[in-house]
């Protein structure tokens, strides 16, 4: 078992995976601890910062042991990536006590300050600097309400003495007690005051924001040295720390989404796609986001982005209120039983409905049922759902962009489906690639840190350690899948009227 070792974390909402990589790009052990997310009414979704930490600590001494049972020796990890939850952001003071709980990225309390904004006319200004919209999605308008709500919080700022990070900052202040106060790109580009063509902290929207007396971390490239830890005495040598990097772009990254035209979609409750648009960003004309991809010290590419609402969650929807199936697995067949959706169409605007349409207040419906109608056909329509969003956010990606794409790397749950996966690879006319991994982003990291580490000489280093894949290519006979999709097109122009 002797070679270099990478460790691995992937710090997420709901739970942290600790993963050791070999040099070959395979895990030797791996554990997950759950974490507990405090929500409260009027959307309030909050985490208990020192939790957090706890958290961490737990899982990787949870990691270290399993390595060390099977006969691995600590002293052959000789780096650490760090992936994270995005957006969720903790403030703290000048002796690293937290001024208020850990603020989550699903939080929603910050809605009447977007809508202020948006009346005073900042959203162009804030979406040409950052690539965002104003939406309490992101940090910034959640610490604008923290400011203005809490005393603590105000008083820091006002004083100079209020610190603020993305997760993946407060665990690097953590493990270097407070020696290191940095972020990487990627984590920065999800704040609403980090400029996207500068690479820096934006002093115009911080002033604008009324946030000018905050402190912020170095920004540097998700690849870079970010500090040394002993990770409060699990190991008796110190370890570098050589990524860090928000748990979306590490996913891409761990996908192979190196060139221009590459993309990754997670395909689980909802849809995150992340397309690579090479080394310059570009504002999107289409609802989507621009922001960065990953980075190294010699080279950032930057991404659009699009989020769809709904994916598995229609399919759980089918399953527990319409009982029309008792396991996610018999859907594949289903489908297949009937030769085409018979002219149904499910719209999945369960929660409104996402890029690049933003219709955030329609509701979901099913439209073309007849007496002929069987369940199979719901269940068929419901899976074409998937593929129809993903082709929308892809299409309007190409457009955006002028780049075609290349192929999609695809994981989540819904992978197991290989009628999604061949419905997506007709759709785009491109292969779609499961290479049937479960903690991709924490392989992003862990490949990042490898590659400061110098355990992986470049890219394609990286590249030719990804050997186990599967490939769905498309059929070149599509007529049927044409039409269907635009059946979908109607659907979703008549819902819009």
């Amino acid at each position: 078992m002797k070679q270099p070792f990478i460790l691995a974390i992937d710090q997420g909402t709901s739970s942290t995976k600790t993963l050791i990589f070999d040099a070959g790009g395979q895990v030797v052990a791996r554990t997950s601890e759950p974490l507990k997310t405090h929500y409260y009414g009027d959307g309030y979704v909050e985490q208990d910062p020192e939790a957090i930490y706890q958290n961490v600590l737990t899982s990787v001494g949870k990691c270290l042991d399993a390595f060390t049972a099977e006969g691995g020796n600590l002293s052959d990890i000789l780096t650490c990536g760090i992936s994270n939850q995005r957006e969720t952001f903790i403030i703290w003071d000048a002796d690293g006590k937290p001024l208020y709980n850990a603020v989550v990225w699903q939080c929603k309390r910050s809605i009447s300050i977007c809508e202020r904004l948006k009346a005073g006319g900042l959203e162009p200004p804030v979406r040409a600097k950052t690539g965002l919209f104003i939406d309490p999605y992101f940090s910034g308008t959640k610490l604008m309400w923290l400011a203005e709500n809490v005393h603590a919080v105000r008083e820091a700022i006002h004083d100079g003495n209020a610190y603020f990070g993305t997760v993946d900052t407060w665990l690097l202040y953590k493990f270097t007690n407070g020696a290191e106060y940095a972020t990487d790109y990627t984590n920065a580009s999800r704040t609403l005051f980090f400029n996207l063509q500068t690479l820096r902290w934006d002093e115009e929207l911080l002033a604008l924001f009324g946030l000018s007396g905050l402190n912020l971390p170095q920004p540097k490239p998700s690849s870079a040295h970010f500090g040394t830890s002993q990770f409060n005495g699990l190991f008796d040598h110190l370890v570098p720390i050589t990524a860090m990097i928000g748990d979306s772009h590490a996913a891409a990254f761990g996908e192979g989404c190196f060139e221009p035209g590459t993309a990754k979609a997670t395909l689980g409750t909802g849809c995150s796609i992340l397309m690579n648009i090479g080394p310059d960003p570009k504002e999107s004309g289409h609802g989507l986001i621009s922001t960065i991809c990953w980075s190294t010290e010699d080279r950032t590419d930057y991404a659009l982005e699009g989020v769809i609402v709904t994916c598995g969650a229609t399919m759980e929807w089918l399953k527990n209120e319409l009982g029309l199936f008792q396991n996610s697995r018999d859907t594949e067949a289903m489908a297949l039983a009937v030769p085409d959706n018979g002219g149904v169409y499910l719209i999945p605007a369960f929660s409104g409905l996402g890029a690049p349409h933003w219709q955030m207040d329609r509701k979901a419906s099913i439209s073309g049922l007849t007496f002929g109608t069987t369940k199979n056909h719901l269940v068929r329509a419901a899976l074409e759902s998937i593929p129809f969003q993903l082709k929308d956010v892809l299409v309007a990606m190409e457009q955006d962009t002028g780049i075609p794409l290349a192929e999609l790397m695809v994981n989540g749950g819904l992978t197991s489906n290989r009628f999604v996966l061949q419905l997506i690879a007709d759709l785009l006319g491109t292969p779609v690639i499961n290479k049937d991994m479960p903690d991709v982003s924490a392989k992003g990291a862990a490949y990042l840190a490898g590659l400061k580490a110098g355990i992986f000489t470049d890219l394609a280093h990286v590249s030719r350690l990804e050997t186990q894949k599967s490939v769905v290519s498309p059929n070149p006979d599509n007529a049927l899948i044409t039409e269907s999709y635009a059946g979908w097109q109607s659907a979703i122009a008549k819902g819009s009227l």
